[in-house]
């Protein structure tokens, strides 16, 4: 902690975890897809990014911890989690295509619906846990942070940063976008494209799982 303060090894580790937490997740998955849409709809944006960002949080910490070697020792887990994963794109990727085919997208969340909140929170839980990309990355994560030694937490801490910014500017850049999508036609094409690449990403994960 000492050495990461004054900037020793800590320090570097810490630029070392940022930089890998960037490359690993600024992509456009699944979890940014929905983050994307409920920052549009600027429905429950805080609370959906706060739930990502402490289960990432959480999990890089338990990663760097020894998670990853739990993982290799029971392959049977990563099986469950990507057929688990597989199911849970697929479904979300139908309720997509419906909303896109009903134009009816921007109109599916009511803020004074709690029952309405507590359905995105679980679902951004979903995306985050039923997710085997997630489960890569933490295993990722969790193997370069050995590299570091003594200074595995500080890359840790680095990871962590690096989830933060980028789940935060998903969520303050899709509100900006909100003005965009006044239109049913919008909403439309919005949600045809996330159904599109939930799609892709539940095929892409089954074809995995056979092979």
């Amino acid at each position: 902690m000492f050495s990461f303060i004054s900037g020793g090894p800590g320090l570097a580790a810490w630029f070392s975890g940022a930089a890998a937490g960037i490359g690993l997740f600024a992509v456009v998955g699944a979890q940014s897809a929905f983050i994307l849409r409920q920052g549009i709809l600027r429905k429950h944006i805080v609370p959906v990014v706060a739930t990502c960002a402490a289960i990432d949080a959480i999990f890089i910490f338990a990663s760097v911890a020894g998670l990853s070697t739990l993982t290799r020792a029971l392959p049977w887990l990563t099986t469950v989690v990507l057929w688990g994963g597989v199911t849970f794109l697929a479904w979300y990727a139908w309720q997509s295509a419906r909303r896109a085919l009903a134009g009816t997208g921007g109109m599916q969340v009511d803020d004074s619906d709690n029952s309405s909140r507590r359905a995105v929170l679980t679902a951004a839980v979903g995306f985050s846990l039923i997710n085997p990309h997630f489960w890569l990355d933490m295993m990722v994560i969790g193997s370069i942070a050995d590299n570091f030694g003594n200074a595995r937490m500080a890359f840790a801490a680095g990871v962590v940063t690096a989830s933060c910014l980028w789940l935060t500017a998903q969520g303050l850049g899709a509100r900006m976008l909100a003005p965009l999508f006044t239109k049913p036609k919008t909403w439309r094409i919005l949600d045809g494209t996330i159904a599109v690449i939930l799609s892709i990403l539940a095929l892409s994960l089954a074809f995995r799982g056979v092979h």
